[in-house]
Order: C-alpha cells, then sequence, then structure tokens
C-alpha cells in the first residue's frame, strides 16, 4: 500500500512539472532561454 502511495505522489508531481513546462512554451518562454536577453547576449529571436 505505501508503495502505490508513493507512486501516486510521485506522478502528481511529474504531471505539475510537465503541466508548467507546457504552459511556460505555450507563453513564448523555452528551457534554454527563458526570453530574458540580458543573460544569453540578445542571441533570443
Amino acid at each position: 500500500m505505501g508503495t502505490f502511495i508513493v507512486l501516486v505522489v510521485l506522478a502528481a508531481i511529474v504531471a505539475l512539472v510537465i503541466r508548467g513546462m507546457v504552459r511556460d512554451k505555450k507563453n513564448g518562454k523555452s528551457i534554454q532561454c527563458g526570453g530574458d536577453c540580458r543573460h544569453c547576449g540578445g542571441h533570443c529571436h
């Protein structure tokens, strides 16, 4: 029973992380840059 609970909690955390990544991508942010060109030397867009 404990293993099942840990599995459910872990699956929920992974789902929240993926949802956040999808939301950021829809808002124009990316994993590599984040939309702040001060940090990547202006290579965005």
